[in-house]
């Protein structure tokens, strides 16, 4: 919900930092979503976004499911959740995070 909260172009920004590349959601993150979408019009937006993304499976839910598709696909991770932040940095998955509320920044 990040681009949405802080009107970033997610796809520019990725871009920028990454270059070209595939973008994935979990699954469980989209039911998530769909749950969120009922009454949050925010979530309601993300999930439009996600559908433009593929998806991967995870038998996971939340963070463990992010934690789980990042492990699997070696894949950098787009949030600002401090807990999933740190559990990323403990298991050394890059990190793509908001600074300044103006722009995403790559942590590796």
């Amino acid at each position: 919900m990040l681009p949405f909260q802080f009107r970033i172009n997610l796809d520019s920004e990725l871009r920028r930092l990454v270059g070209e590349c595939d973008v994935f959601v979990p699954e469980p993150v989209v039911r998530e979503l769909e749950r969120l979408a009922r009454s949050d019009r925010t979530a309601r937006a993300a999930l439009q976004l996600a559908a433009k993304y593929g998806t991967q499976p995870s038998e996971w839910s939340g963070d463990a499911a992010v934690l789980d598709v990042a492990e699997r696909l070696r894949a950098h991770v787009v949030t600002n959740d401090r807990a999933l932040l740190a559990a990323l940095r403990e298991r050394g998955i890059p990190r793509i995070t908001l600074r300044s509320k103006t722009h995403l920044v790559l942590e590796l």
